[in-house]
């Protein structure tokens, strides 16, 4: 059975399947919802029904609370129609954002690498080429795990055919810890994509801030190899933060791409460097870094920051200290399933303060 859902005021209409969510419907058909984490912990994807039946399916209590369920509010990444329907979303319209349609893949394991100790480095060869946009993710099915997982992808999108992740453990973590435990080269995933909405604003010509921590560096990486390529001419910075020298993976890439490329600036910074490190660069949060390097005066740029929710809002703490404000910061953020059922009410991957 289908279900009509319309979505005011685009005043556009989707076809949703018994059992779809609206939202991976929208997907599918090329409209674009506001949307972060696409399982239900964030809220992002908030929309009013006015007029329908529906199941508000397993959206968290923290992203939509009793009182909006009264109202007759839904997540659409969870919510499943049970009658036609009408909505109303606070559509975002962005020039800079390409609206790739989302499709589903097979994928094999071509490369699994030890990229820190607790961060996997995962390449997989497609069935057939992905059109995405640098900063956006997938999400992959694990055999025997209920569900799936969201991951962004650190390769850019002229490396056709290929997705490159950055997995890092998660205590308890049953995905990840089968990634790190179990993966095996040649093993077949399903996949679906691309999702999100992280991704640089090419039209604007300030000079670009990128902010990592963890595996959050896999966007970042993914979004400064697609503006390099492309000869773009502004001068993009990359801080880098980590515990200590074992987990500043990809230390080597980027000290290359500074050589091969005037315009990019790499700041990597360490918060608990080992006595055997033997570290020279900056000690401290990857956000005292920012903060150091432009001595408090970060207007003029764009920003873009990726990693734990602790380390983002630390840094926009910074960049507003130093007079930058929303409009030219962006973030994705990396939440946990604890995180979400902690009370957290902002997204795995989020696109506004």
């Amino acid at each position: 059975m289908r279900y009509q859902v319309t979505i005011e005021p685009l005043g556009t209409t989707i076809e949703v399947e018994e059992d779809q969510t609206i939202l991976d419907a929208a997907l599918r058909q090329g409209v674009w919802l506001p949307f972060a984490c696409g399982h239900g912990t964030c809220g992002t994807c908030k929309v009013q029904v006015t007029d329908g039946f529906f199941d508000f399916g397993e959206a968290s209590p923290f992203a939509l609370m009793d009182i909006e369920r009264d109202e007759n509010k839904v997540l659409a990444c969870c919510c499943k129609p049970e009658s036609d329907m009408v909505i109303e979303a606070d559509v975002d319209e962005d020039p800079d954002f390409l609206g790739y349609l989302v499709e589903d893949y097979q994928a094999t394991v071509i490369e699994i690498k030890d990229l820190s100790p607790t961060i996997k480095g995962v390449r997989l060869q497609l069935d057939r080429s992905i059109a995405f946009q640098a900063g956006q993710y997938i999400n992959v099915q694990f055999p025997g795990i209920e569900g799936t997982r969201a991951f962004s992808i650190a390769n850019a999108p002229s490396e056709h055919g290929i997705v490159e992740l950055h997995i890092r453990k998660v205590v308890d973590g049953v995905a990840t810890g089968y990634v790190h435990e179990q993966l095996q080269l040649g093993e077949n995933l399903n996949i679906s994509g691309p999702y999100g909405q992280f991704f640089v604003r090419k039209s604007d010509t300030q000079d670009v801030i990128f902010i990592a921590g963890g595996s959050g560096l896999s966007s970042p990486q993914s979004m400064i190899l697609d503006l390099l390529q492309a000869g773009d001419r502004r001068t993009i910075y990359l801080f880098q933060g980590a515990r200590d020298l074992s987990e500043l993976y990809n230390r080597e890439l980027f000290e290359q791409w500074v050589k091969d490329y005037p315009n990019f600036r790499y700041i990597p910074a360490l918060n608990a460097a080992q006595a055997e490190d033997q570290w020279s660069g900056f000690q401290g949060y990857v956000h005292e870094a920012v903060a150091d390097y432009f001595e408090h005066r970060c207007a003029g740029h764009k920003a873009y920051l990726c990693g734990p929710p602790v380390m983002i809002d630390a840094a926009i703490s910074t960049l507003m200290q130093s007079r930058l404000f929303e409009k030219d910061i962006h973030t994705e953020r990396f939440l946990s399933a604890a995180d979400g059922a902690s009370g957290q009410s902002r997204s795995a991957l989020f696109k506004h303060i």
